[in-house]
């Protein structure tokens, strides 16, 4: 749980100066970084709520096979 963490944690600080980055090198223009941004920001959240669907299913599966009882022979 703790590498998950530090995991998530690396990832955020990285967009975070990746982002700075762009902004200062970039050489295209201030509206058209800001839509390029919003539809990158908008694509990774896509993303994530995908993985966090797919997983919340997975999650389930996990609880319901654990609550069915198990039939012994």
């Amino acid at each position: 749980m703790r590498s998950l963490i530090r995991f998530f944690s690396g990832f955020i600080m990285g967009a975070l100066v990746g982002t700075v980055l762009a902004l200062l090198f970039s050489p295209t223009s201030g509206d058209e970084l800001r839509s390029q941004i919003r539809a990158e920001a908008e694509r990774v959240q896509d993303e994530v709520k995908k993985a966090a669907s797919e997983r919340r299913m997975e999650l389930e599966h996990q609880l319901e096979a654990m609550r069915s009882p198990k039939t012994t022979s």
